[in-house]
């Protein structure tokens, strides 16, 4: 019995009172001010439907990748944080052979076209600008059939690239595109189908358009947090120079 008083931890005799000892709390941790950060809520939808493909880069950052490469058509959605100026560039491509430019082996000349809208009020339309950089069958006929490629910008997507000497979009009606089901269970109101003058023969398009605030009249949003993750999977001795 006595063992068992003397072990006991913590236990202190004062006085012929019984007092519990306790740690000594140690300095207080001193926090920093308050970041404000950006929630979901603060993000704008955006729809896209490409014939066949694209990928999506806003203000030189990899957004969206098309999913499906040929078919079905599809439309891919993501949220987006608008950041304005904001530079929108896309490549999209429509299925074609690269030496002959045709699709379903070598069999059928395609079509193509390409569609956006951001919960902003971004749209597409012909202030647009869009360039083909892969043309064919430049005969315009399944026999004998080539092509032409010319090279693309490595830096066609970043802010500052210079697009002043590009044609703008051209406008395409719905009935031209043809598009299929998703596109028609999507919000696409408002925006136009786009892409070159010849929506058979170029196959390779990137579109770029830079948009200075909301297009709806919504007040610019703070100045959130960005993050600097680099999409472009360079060695790191590359990307820190």
């Amino acid at each position: 019995m006595k063992m068992r008083q003397l072990t006991m931890c913590g236990l202190l005799i004062l006085s012929g009172g019984l007092v519990v000892a306790q740690q000594k709390p140690g300095p207080e941790r001193k926090r920093g001010p308050r970041i404000a950060k950006p929630r979901i809520t603060d993000t704008v939808k955006a729809n896209v439907y490409a014939d066949n493909w694209f990928k999506l880069y806003i203000n030189g950052n990899l957004v969206a990748v098309d999913s499906i490469s040929f078919i079905p058509h599809n439309v891919v959605s993501v949220d987006i944080l608008p950041e304005y100026p904001m530079t929108i560039a896309v490549m999209a491509k429509d299925n074609a052979d690269p030496k002959t430019g045709l699709e379903y082996n070598n069999s059928n000349i395609g079509d193509a076209g390409f569609i956006l809208k951001f919960g902003d009020g971004t749209v597409t339309d012909a202030s647009w600008k869009a360039k083909s950089f892969f043309r064919g069958p430049l005969n315009g006929k399944v026999q004998g059939a080539t092509t032409q490629h010319w090279d693309i910008p490595k830096d066609w997507m970043v802010t500052d690239f210079d697009d002043s000497t590009w044609p703008q979009a051209v406008e395409h009606t719905e009935q031209a595109v043809d598009p299929k089901q998703p596109y028609y269970e999507n919000d696409f109101k408002g925006a136009k189908w786009i892409w070159t003058q010849d929506l058979a023969l170029d196959n390779t398009v990137i579109f770029r358009k830079t948009i200075k605030s909301p297009p709806n009249g919504d007040p610019l949003p703070k100045t959130w947090p960005r993050g600097v993750i680099d999409a472009s999977e360079k060695p790191a001795s590359q990307t820190n120079q």
